[in-house]
């Protein structure tokens, strides 16, 4: 029976989770230049445009009267999914110029044949433990 500790040593090795904890790092430090982008550059645009940065005066008054009044806040709703398109857009321009300064990965030529198939699930079914 495996020890905790080599089942644990095991999982985490097992798949992308170091990858994957990369990446969820990067991205919380990447969230500010994103937010900065859209609140600093593409917010103002829409201000040009409509006058102000959000849409948040676009309410509809369902009961009572100011300062009690209730209201259908549409204009929130709004301003989210714009800044939320806004910000995919921004991701999808920058992966977009990311993945075009790389340079292009040359694939190898070189075919798996039958033979290193079967050799690799032999090798593979022999480190298994019989159960």
């Amino acid at each position: 029976m495996k020890s905790l500790i080599a089942e644990f040593k095991e999982f985490v090795n097992r798949g992308n989770l170091v990858d994957l904890a990369i990446a969820v790092v990067l991205a919380t430090a990447f969230a500010p230049v994103i937010a900065a982008i859209v609140d600093g550059v593409v917010m103002n645009l829409i201000a040009a445009v409509f006058g102000q940065p959000d849409f948040s005066a676009i309410r509809l008054r369902i009961r009572g009267e100011d300062p009690t009044a209730t209201y259908l806040e549409f204009g929130l709703v709004i301003t989210t999914v714009v800044q939320f398109l806004t910000v995919a857009l921004v991701c999808f321009f920058i992966v977009k110029a990311y993945n075009k300064s790389k340079k292009p990965q040359v694939e190898e030529a070189a075919a798996v044949t039958e033979t290193d198939l079967l050799v690799e699930i032999r090798d593979e079914l022999r480190k298994r433990p019989l159960t």
